[in-house]
């Protein structure tokens, strides 16, 4: 089969377009023929080897963080999933390819009226807003949130599961994503580039963190005594925690169909929406991360690999 794999850390030049194996699957996993993935920033972290310390992997390797696709086999002990099933889920690395095996706790069923993109491209955005909305953060109705980076693929779907659940929420992005952030139901949008939202935001319950670094920082100022800020990002200073007598955690979301079920039934009532920016193929791996290392991508880019 063909895959996209790579067998040194460094820029995009090192992804290559290859022939390899088929993976062989265990008894809890499915074997999928992968029709769509997507490019995520942790692709990218990860192919620059500064995660070794962290998600450490083996080289070669495949990169790849969901997939959408049809069910070709399925290990002796799965029970939900049969052959033939259009399925979507999330996994680590493996997707960049033809096929891949998935466990089938990770994956569940793609609807009929939903592509197989669009289906991926909410793969990862549900499993991590449920994580750091539900699971983490106990999001309620009538709650004040932040979300960075609301125009984002996974912020446009937080924000949008925010407001089902019932919470106020304030989205910041910059450009055509005011817009977006505006359509997905945010009660109020702040430009990044133009506006302090620490002058804009006071005594909000939670702070949502798709983006780190100053903005992370400077979100403890917006935060009432004992709120929550919940980063997929990098770990929140203790520090500033401590002082502004809130809590702080970086989390990582682990996959489960359950997850991918919960943003489904939100999809369905059409209270959430699909967001693809771009599409490429397979064989453009190179060129698709490298529009996501730009920055300033509006939803998913989306990989076609057949």
């Amino acid at each position: 089969m063909k895959a996209i794999q790579y067998t040194t850390f460094g820029k995009s030049d090192v992804l290559e377009l290859k022939q390899v194996d088929k993976p062989l699957i265990k008894e809890d996993e499915v074997l999928v023929k992968v029709k769509a993935t997507t490019v995520n920033p942790l692709d990218l972290k990860i192919r620059s080897g500064n995660m070794q310390k962290i998600m450490p992997v083996e080289l070669p390797f495949i990169p790849g963080s969901d997939a959408s696709g049809i069910v070709e086999a399925v290990g002796s002990a799965v029970t939900r999933i049969k052959i033939g099933d259009a399925v979507f889920g999330t996994t680590f690395g493996g997707a960049y390819a033809e096929y891949m095996a998935m466990k089938e706790n990770n994956i569940t069923f793609k609807p009929e009226n939903i592509s197989f993109n669009e289906a991926v491209a909410l793969a990862v955005p549900f499993g991590t807003a449920y994580s750091v909305l539900i699971e983490k953060g106990e999001l309620k109705a009538g709650q004040k949130v932040v979300i960075h980076g609301a125009a984002g693929a996974v912020g446009s779907v937080m924000v949008q599961i925010a407001k089902a659940l019932g919470a106020y929420v304030i989205a910041t992005a910059s450009g055509a994503g005011l817009d977006l952030a505006k359509g997905f139901g945010a009660d109020e949008v702040i430009d990044y580039k133009t506006q302090d939202f620490t002058k804009l935001v006071k005594e909000a319950d939670f702070v949502a963190d798709t983006v780190g670094g100053e903005t992370q920082s400077k979100s403890f100022e917006v935060l009432k005594k004992g709120g929550k800020l919940i980063s997929i990002v990098m770990p929140p200073s203790a520090e500033l925690a401590q002082k502004f007598e809130v809590t702080a955690q970086f989390i990582s979301s682990a996959p489960s169909h359950k997850k991918l079920e919960y943003g489904l039934q939100l999809f369905e009532q059409g209270k959430i929406k699909a967001s693809v920016a771009k599409t490429l193929k397979l064989e453009d791996a190179a060129k698709a991360q490298d529009l996501v290392a730009a920055g300033g991508i509006n939803g998913k880019v989306v990989l076609e690999v057949n």
